[in-house]
């Protein structure tokens, strides 16, 4: 059965700098900076002080041109590629600065659990980036339900919709971030 799923112009852009990104085309360079670097650099500033968060920030987006030709989109969105290399920028800075201040003071080196709470700030992230992505109403449909916690009647009559349109808006919502996020943990 063939997919004949429409794609969006926002989509269809996306796949564009890709595209160009893995092509080595500078422009796209900057045009995943300017989309994604927001999200890096706050997965960033959630763990790491502002100088260090900024730096790895730039570590990121200089280890994803370097290694380009291995990002695969089948395999995963941009922004879950991006999410990865960022969540292993900031293990290793962190490792690194444990190692320093242990060495500094002469102590053995221990380790820390650092990979889950990280993980945990990572896919709070892509969910946030995925709820953006959506249409307005619909995000404000998907925040009432999970945020809220507003059952799909109360969402209907706060928001002066019928019932089944909320009902709709939500499984709708639901498969679109589904495809968003799905290829990152595979």
């Amino acid at each position: 059965m063939q997919n004949t799923r429409k794609v969006t112009v926002a989509e269809s852009d996306s796949i564009r700098i890709e595209e160009a990104f893995v092509r080595g085309d500078e422009q796209a360079l900057r045009d995943v900076y300017l989309k994604h670097g927001k999200l890096v650099y706050t997965f960033c500033r959630r763990t790491l002080d502002e100088a260090r968060a900024k730096d790895v920030t730039q570590e990121v987006f200089i280890s994803a041109w370097r290694s380009r030709a291995r990002y695969n989109p089948a395999k995963g969105s941009l922004v879950g590629w991006l999410v990865a290399i960022t969540r292993n920028r900031i293990i290793d800075n962190i490792r690194a600065e444990s190692r320093h201040l242990e060495h500094r003071a002469g102590n053995d080196p221990i380790d820390l659990p650092i990979d889950s709470g990280i993980e945990a700030i990572g896919d709070r992230l892509m969910i946030a980036d995925a709820l953006r992505s959506l249409p307005e109403r619909a995000r404000q449909v998907m925040e009432l339900r999970f945020y809220a916690d507003l059952t799909h009647r109360q969402i209907a009559e706060r928001m002066s919709m019928p019932l089944g349109t909320v009902k709709s808006d939500i499984r709708r919502s639901l498969l679109r971030i589904r495809r968003r996020l799905e290829p990152a943990y595979e």
